[in-house]
């Protein structure tokens, strides 16, 4: 009996012996730390004395209060903002704050900070998700991006570094010249808000990196707020920020604004050219109207497409009917010209005609009037010589009335200046010199009026 008595107590002696000699100095006369954490963390997540599977109870362990978790954001980096398939992709550092009067320990008067984990699932865990989340993954190198800090009174801090792809729906009716809202939503999946509310941390909720750039983007700034939704199976915690991007317009201006300027001027110099260079204004015209549509397409492959109108649909349309213009300005040059030497060959025709008439009827006159008196006239002569007197003399009193008739016009100046360019053809070249870029400059303002100072609420 003695024996078997013995025989039990000793592993009970070995154990306080081992407690004993970790609780003594080391031969440096310092504590080792680092085994009273073991023994903390034994100690509490011990499978007699924690379950990971049950949910932190309220403020000082009410039932039935839900648990609150405290979250906050830093924004390392944004890679990229993709027009056509609205998303932006993104890196963070996560973490979230909660009470678990499960976890608390002696910190042996302040020796112990705090204790870190690496797995998660060794404590209770929130199930947020990414509402608008479309791919994600965690950082795995060198180690897992991830620790997990209990504190003395029971607080843990979950911390972890991730990439997300997030969807962002966008207005592109301003485009280049518009403002995107891209939001990042994070909500309970499935503990509603009588067991767990998410809530922004105290003071600088979201944190952004210093340095962060973006190629065509601008972040002006970001809002937080809450975006509790409400289903069939309860209403459910909901954190969103608002991150408000400019688009910079300087790469715009060089890549389109400007080239497309370039073309329509381009296709003004066949205004200059002669009227009969008909090759050379044919290939100018054509070969600005290919580049201006191929400059437009190119344009629209980036954009997904939409149904509405956007500020560079309206810039690249007018600009392409500009060209499209100059091109059939030529074309009615081309028929004025031709329409103006068939109406000179005409008056030519008809001047020559007169011309022959008069001469053979001064001929006749002339011929009368030397050889009347040596020749006997007959009837017929007698009978037309009064008839040419007198319509001469009808066409002398019809020229006195036209001349009555006619009253005095005043000095035009338009007149008077397409005066000095005797055919059509001309005339429409030299007013399209004047009326396309007056036109296109009157556009230029209305365009840039209108987009640059136009509320970001109208485009909505």
């Amino acid at each position: 009996m003695a024996f078997a008595i013995n025989t039990a107590i000793i592993p009970l002696l070995l154990y306080f012996a081992q407690i004993c000699w970790c609780n003594q100095p080391t031969s440096s006369g310092k504590i080792n730390y680092r085994e009273k954490e073991k023994q903390v963390l034994d100690q509490i997540l011990g499978p007699s004395s924690y379950d990971a599977r049950i949910r932190p109870s309220g403020v000082n362990q009410t039932a039935g209060k839900h648990t609150i978790v405290r979250v906050n954001i830093f924004l390392r980096s944004i890679s990229k903002i993709d027009d056509y398939k609205m998303e932006y992709s993104v890196q963070l550092t996560f973490r979230e704050q909660w009470l678990d009067e499960r976890l608390k320990f002696n910190d042996f008067g302040g020796k112990i900070k705090y204790l870190t984990l690496t797995e998660a699932n060794r404590v209770w865990m929130p199930d947020l998700f990414f509402s608008n989340e479309k791919e994600g993954h965690f950082h795995n190198i060198i180690m897992p991006n991830v620790y997990i800090r209990i504190f003395p009174y029971g607080s843990v801090l979950y911390s972890i570094r991730i990439s997300l792809t997030l969807s962002c729906p966008m207005n592109l009716k301003l485009y280049p010249l518009d403002r995107q809202v891209c939001s990042l939503r994070m909500a309970s999946y499935g503990w509603t808000t009588d067991d767990l509310v998410f809530l922004w941390k105290e003071g600088d909720p979201v944190q952004v990196v210093k340095n962060l750039h973006l190629p065509r983007f601008t972040l002006e700034k970001f809002l937080t707020d809450y975006c509790n939704s409400k289903t069939n199976t309860g209403e459910y915690s909901c954190l969103k920020v608002d991150l408000l991007f400019k688009r910079e317009f300087s790469y715009y201006l060089i890549q389109i604004y400007i080239p497309c300027c370039m073309l329509v001027i381009v296709s003004w110099v066949s205004f200059w050219l002669d009227q009969s260079a008909v090759p050379a204004r044919v290939s100018l015209g054509v070969t600005t109207l290919l580049t201006m549509a191929t400059q437009t397409s190119g344009i629209n492959a980036s954009l997904p497409p939409v149904s509405y109108t956007k500020a560079i649909d309206v810039w690249t349309g007018v600009c392409l009917t500009f060209v499209f213009g100059a091109l059939l300005e030529f074309a009615l040059v081309n028929y004025a010209s031709r329409s103006d030497m068939h109406r000179d060959n005409m008056q030519k025709q008809r001047r020559q005609c007169e011309l022959e008439h008069a001469a053979s009827l001064e001929a006749a006159a002339d011929l009368l009037q030397d050889g009347g008196a040596n020749f006997p006239m007959s009837d017929e002569v007698l009978f037309q010589k009064p008839l040419v007197r007198s319509g001469d003399q009808t066409l002398d009193k019809m020229r006195q009335c036209k001349v009555h008739m006619q009253q005095p016009q005043r000095p035009n100046c338009c007149r008077t200046w397409l005066s000095k360019f005797p055919t059509r053809s001309k005339r429409i070249d030299v007013i399209s010199r004047i009326t396309f870029p007056l036109v296109f400059a009157l556009f230029n303002l209305t365009y840039w009026s209108t987009y640059l100072f136009r509320d970001e609420s109208d485009g909505d």
